[in-house]
């Protein structure tokens, strides 16, 4: 949740042009990381919970890749993005290490 507050700083420094473009795709895919992993929590088996860790993990590779663009574009510096590429390392960890205690139990 804390990407997602963090994300949603850094997007609203774009350009005007920007605010249906890369703004609403990268809010978009940082919204779906714990919105995916909430709805896969929920789900009565485990095979459905690792397929939506897959899916946040999925768009944490997403947002990795847009907040990138956003650096070479001059929307961000790489000073700006660096605690927000930070967290993304340090979740796709966690997701990677639950998926695998999960994995154990299916």
């Amino acid at each position: 949740m804390s990407l997602v507050e963090t994300v949603y700083r850094l997007s609203a420094k774009f350009p005007p042009e920007e605010s249906f473009g890369l703004k609403m795709q990268i809010r978009r895919a940082v919204v779906s990381i714990p919105s995916n992993i909430a709805e896969g929590h929920a789900r009565s088996s485990t095979k459905e919970y690792l397929n939506h860790l897959s899916m946040s993990r999925a768009s944490l590779a997403e947002v990795e890749t847009q907040l990138e663009i956003a650096i070479r574009l001059r929307y961000l510096t790489a000073e700006e993005a660096h605690a927000a590429l930070s967290d993304i390392q340090s979740l796709g960890k966690q997701l990677y290490a639950l998926r695998n205690s999960l994995e154990v139990r299916k």
